[in-house]
């Protein structure tokens, strides 16, 4: 009698609370990266605007949130439909997910998957107010934050990494964001500045950071919830990919700064404090997308033409006379590009897929499918967002008045200021003209 024949199904995965914690703490670091980049943002900008600065990206975290509860999470990564949006009508409201229904094959729960991805739909319009600083209504800024996740980043979202998505079957690998994330953010500004034009004074008055303490501090906490945001991506920790993601996250940065320095050294004499953390967020930028897929030696090869790169395009506004207020377009859109296209050259074929690079004897078919990612992206983005400011600046009007402009957009739009420079502790500011009154002890002397 032949002995029986057992066939073992493949064991379905199981909800591991390691991995489960550690999406959680990557989430709130990722989480943390909005304020971060209220700090980089605020500090970078005149005194007269670095509280709109700082509201612009913090409005994002209400606005946003409640978008993608409702309907976003459901548009970005529901069933697939035409491979261009996603539905399902279990993520309406998040109400039809149980509470350990696992995400797609892995180890986490669906919520935290969700929340995961909600951090990453916040910053991405934050990203964008960088380019707008001094000039925009704070309600318009509101309801094209809405109008654009809706319209652009949730879309996009689902073609890069949604199951289904146009972009995730044809092969285009984003580890983390470089093109639904920052060319997507970087695109939006460009075609936003186009529509409202410039600042007055744009390369007739200073406009120089008033913190560049803020701005350190802003790129610190960046870099630091950048690793939940690029290790994160993978959505655990069990294969040794995050791992390397991380690695690759900080010597990346370090390279694309230490480029970004020389390039200033060589080209205007100085190592500025402003170039280090504009050098240190290109490396974060570019490493977004490819860091999955490269060796550390790719990564620092990565950062440091990202730096080079990033630190000689931010100039070309003033050549072409575009006003991107803090260089959201130099660092974010030419950043993205970068990363997104060297994943063409740089990925090893042994990370987080079999897809090699030309310098890995894969020739140029990831080059090709990276740069249709890319231009897509680019011109989706482009296009919608400059229309969407067009109908917005032709309705309710995008920006502020001249004169409210020149005073300072912080009083007039949110009736404050950053900083009070009326009170006591020094200065002429802060002095009576009227004489002081003599001290209890200067008293008993004269009484003597």
């Amino acid at each position: 009698m032949a002995p029986a024949i057992t066939t073992l199904a493949a064991e379905a995965p199981q909800l591991s609370a390691a991995n489960t914690g550690f999406m959680l703490i990557c989430s709130a670091l990722v989480m943390l990266m909005t304020p971060g980049l209220a700090f980089f943002y605020g500090g970078m900008v005149r005194v007269k605007s670095s509280l709109n600065m700082l509201m612009m990206s913090f409005i994002s975290l209400g606005i946003v949130t409640i978008l993608w509860v409702l309907y976003g999470f459901s548009l970005a990564f529901g069933t697939d439909s035409g491979s261009l949006i996603g539905w399902s009508s279990d993520y309406v409201g998040l109400s039809g997910i149980g509470l350990t229904e696992l995400w797609d094959g892995y180890t986490i729960p669906v919520y935290v998957f969700a929340v995961f991805q909600l951090m990453f739909a916040v910053i991405t319009p934050a990203l964008i107010s960088g380019a707008l600083a001094d000039r925009v209504k704070f309600s318009a800024w509101v309801l094209f934050t809405g109008l654009w996740v809706s319209l652009v980043y949730f879309p996009v979202a689902h073609w890069v990494w949604g199951a289904g998505g146009w972009l995730f079957e044809m092969g285009v690998i984003d580890f983390a964001g470089g093109t639904a994330v920052h060319i997507n953010a970087g695109a939006a500004a460009l075609g936003v500045i186009l529509v409202i034009g410039k600042r007055v004074g744009f390369k007739k008055d200073p406009m120089r950071p008033h913190s560049l303490p803020l701005v350190m501090l802003g790129a610190g906490l960046l870099w630091f919830g950048w690793f939940g945001f690029n290790a994160g991506s993978w959505l655990g920790n069990d294969d040794g990919v995050g791992a390397v993601m991380f690695v690759n996250t900080q010597v990346a940065t370090a390279a694309a700064m230490l480029a970004w320095l020389a390039y200033e050294k060589v080209r205007h004499g100085s190592f500025t404090t402003l170039g280090a953390a504009s050098g240190a967020v290109a490396g974060l930028v570019a490493i977004t997308p490819s860091g999955g897929s490269c060796s550390p030696l790719g990564a620092i090869a990565i950062g440091a033409i990202a730096g080079l790169l990033c630190a000689m395009a931010v100039g070309l506004k003033y050549r072409f006379g575009y006003d991107d207020s803090l260089d959201v377009v130099g660092v974010h859109l030419v950043g993205g590009v970068v990363g997104s296209l060297l994943v063409g050259f740089f990925a090893t074929g042994g990370v987080q897929s079999d897809a090699k690079g030309l310098f890995y004897g894969g020739g140029l078919e990831q080059l090709g499918k990276q740069a249709i990612g890319v231009f897509a992206v680019l011109a989706y983005s482009l296009v919608v967002s400059a229309l969407l400011a067009f109908l917005l600046d032709k309705t309710i009007g995008m920006r502020v008045t001249e004169d409210d402009e020149v005073s300072g957009i912080d009083q007039v739009e949110h009736a404050e200021t950053a900083y009070d420079f009326s009170g006591a502790g020094g200065g002429a500011a802060g002095r009576s003209t009227a004489a002081p009154a003599p001290s209890p002890l200067a008293a008993k002397k004269v009484d003597a």
